[in-house]
């Protein structure tokens, strides 16, 4: 059983090490044997777990590295004897680490308790949340090394905590002390600085991610992961969801939310109630708070609005893409009309994209006493203009 303090906690775990007895680490893509001549890069900067013994004929060191023996582990010289499965040594070189970027959506994955959900393909995460955000806890497997950049549009890169050698790092201390010690220049590079806070996200309405200013960072390594371009979409029009790198066909709603909100209790409703049933066996849905800029008269301002985004797509090609996902949202669009007040939701906007409509439709929903408040406001805005225009005729204003 979770306590409801950490059922909300994300867990993101990094992917790549370079651990020595890992195959993709090596050029010839497997782990040096007794007649092989080992190099590593003499001026790349390289921390490598060994987690067993290794005879080898000879062996190139790094002039700035380090070795994590585990109990058992070390390196002896190659006698000549035969060695089954080595007969023609060779030089074996040890892959470039410096390119594994912390800002690699790939780079990462999702151990949250929720992850069962996450493994099923019902929720994912838009391309900035696949990167720690500022309130997740970060892992890096016990017994394994890496090396990381942590370049950053950002000066401080916030976390809630870092698990480093099966040793949780959770207040600011902590990681200072980490930070003084031998390793952690050798695991992380860059101009970023990580800062571990050690504070979940206070707000039950949910906190944004915190990575926009990396935002074109994620995409540039999302996108050179696959070739630099986005995938042709099957709408003609696709949508273009916050925080997300890509286009896509389906749905976005975007909620406007009172106090009241809760958003891990509405995203349980959400799935329980609606994203389970058989008719959207192929729908996955991403929701989170997130932070839209606000415009004037077409120009972008400097402030922003926090709002609930759902981003809603499905398995579906041709001319059915993103229907069942545009029925689901029709279906939130309603719960919302009838439940919004008690769930905390005071409006609801929808955007349709789907492989049988030439452009995005919109659909809204307001709660009563939001309305009030609209038509409030264009009265005194036209009582506003009455007022002026009887200035002017009055020959007060010119």
């Amino acid at each position: 059983l979770f306590l409801p303090a950490a059922a909300a906690a994300v867990y993101k775990q990094w992917i790549p090490n370079t651990n020595f007895e890992t195959a993709s680490n090596w050029d010839k893509g497997r782990v040096p044997c007794a007649s092989d001549v080992v190099h590593f890069e003499k001026d790349k900067v390289v921390s490598v777990f060994v987690r067993s013994p290794h005879a080898l004929t000879d062996m190139y060191l790094p002039l700035n590295g380090e070795f994590v023996l585990a109990a058992g582990a070390g390196f002896t010289a190659f006698d000549g004897s035969w060695d089954p499965g080595c007969d023609s040594g060779g030089a074996v070189r040890f892959a470039d680490a410096e390119h594994h970027a912390w800002f690699d959506p790939t780079l990462w994955q999702d151990v949250s308790p929720s992850r069962e959900l996450r493994l099923s393909g019902r929720i994912f995460s838009v391309d900035e949340e696949r990167v720690p955000c500022h309130y997740d806890d970060v892992i890096f497997q016990p017994e394994t090394s890496f090396r990381v950049n942590i370049d950053s549009s950002q000066r401080v890169i916030h976390l809630r905590s870092i698990s480093v050698m099966g040793q949780e790092l959770s207040t600011p201390a902590s990681w200072a002390g980490y930070l003084r010690g031998p390793s952690a220049a050798l695991q992380f590079h860059g101009n970023g600085t990580l800062q571990v806070t050690g504070t979940g996200c206070p707000d039950k309405s949910g906190c944004a991610c915190g990575n926009a200013l990396d935002g074109p960072r994620i995409c540039a390594a999302l996108l050179g992961a696959s070739g630099r371009q986005c995938p042709e979409p099957a709408c003609q029009s696709p949508l273009q969801p916050l925080g997300h790198c890509c286009g896509v066909c389906g749905a976005t709603i975007n909620l406007d939310f009172t106090p009241d909100f809760d958003l891990q209790k509405y995203q349980d409703r959400l799935v329980q109630e609606l994203l389970s049933q058989p008719k959207y066996a192929g729908v996955q849905m991403a929701i989170s708070k997130v932070h839209k800029a606000q415009t004037f008269l077409g120009l972008m301002s400097r402030s922003s609005t926090p709002l609930i985004q759902i981003v809603l797509i499905d398995d579906r090609a041709g001319v059915q893409a993103g229907s069942a996902a545009e029925q689901l949202a029709a279906d939130i669009m309603e719960d919302i009309a009838q439940h919004g007040e008690a769930l905390g939701i005071s409006s609801g906007k929808m955007e349709v994209a789907t492989g049988s409509t030439s452009s995005g439709q919109v659909g809204s929903h307001t709660l009563s006493r939001i309305t009030a408040g609209t038509v409030m406001a264009l009265l005194f805005g036209l009582l506003f203009l009455g007022g002026i225009l009887f200035l002017y005729r009055k020959g007060k204003l010119r």
